[in-house]
């Protein structure tokens, strides 16, 4: 059984207890450094494909997170005994993010830092097109035992909004969005003249990411946005934005 808890804000530390062999899969490169009882017992493996078991399924989970730029290199650690271990990315916040059987973590590939076997990892098309890099395809665990966690990262402090209680409507910009539980959100284009002219009258808010009353999510969000979608202002203002290449509540 594998147990995670945030230090200090910036770095996971994930203990096992040594009942059984555990089994956690990291961003690769993020491990930090260790502890263990008797010498070391837990070492890494480079996953060539993917997580999954079944060579076939890996094959094809590579190639689809390559097709949709969701691909993340992944290291898999082994544990054969009580262990500490710690990961960290770029001095960047990290959140541990629980999940109940069947339950759905929708989440950028770049902000997933780790996870347990009890989650199932895929890709998922969101099937609203291109204006974000955050509206087209989003990767996913999925819980599927009783030790199913994820730690994810955010540049800054994050911020939660969930609606699953309050039933309030959500909106974010898909940019700032690092991950989201419950039911997607739906899009929205402003297609204004004036964001296309990239008058300063303009919002600048081109297309946000909405969750109404009936669409209950708990979304977490970060104070950075990244730098994506297609530049809508004409004058390259701020109108249009151009493409480049500590526990949930």
């Amino acid at each position: 059984m594998l147990r995670f808890e945030v230090v200090n804000e910036l770095t996971l530390k994930v203990e096992s207890d040594g009942r059984g062999q555990d089994v956690l899969f990291t961003k690769a490169g993020a491990f930090i450094g260790g502890e263990s009882h008797g010498g070391k017992n837990y070492k890494f493996e480079k996953c060539l494909l993917g997580p999954e078991g079944n060579p076939i399924q890996a094959l094809m989970g590579q190639i689809g997170r390559r097709f949709t730029g969701e691909n993340l290199p992944l290291m898999k650690v082994m544990m054969r005994g009580p262990s500490v271990t710690y990961y960290a990315n770029e001095q960047e916040h990290v959140v541990v993010v629980p999940l109940r059987q069947g339950e759905r973590l929708s989440v950028e590939s770049e902000n997933l830092l780790a996870f347990t076997e009890d989650c199932k990892y895929g890709i998922r098309f969101l099937a609203q097109g291109v204006i974000s890099q955050k509206g087209w395809a989003t990767s996913t665990l999925t819980g599927r035992g009783p030790n199913a966690y994820a730690a994810v990262l955010v540049e800054g402090n994050p911020i939660v909004l969930s609606n699953e209680q309050s039933q309030t409507a959500i909106e974010a910009d898909p940019d700032a969005v690092v991950c989201w539980t419950g039911q997607d959100p739906s899009f929205e284009l402003d297609m204004s003249w004036k964001n296309l002219l990239g008058s300063r009258g303009a919002s600048g808010e081109s297309y946000m990411f909405q969750w109404s009353a009936n669409q209950p999510a708990c979304v977490l969000i970060q104070p950075k946005e990244r730098k994506s979608g297609v530049n809508l202002g004409m004058d390259g203002g701020e109108a249009g934005r151009r493409p480049t290449r500590q526990t949930w509540g």
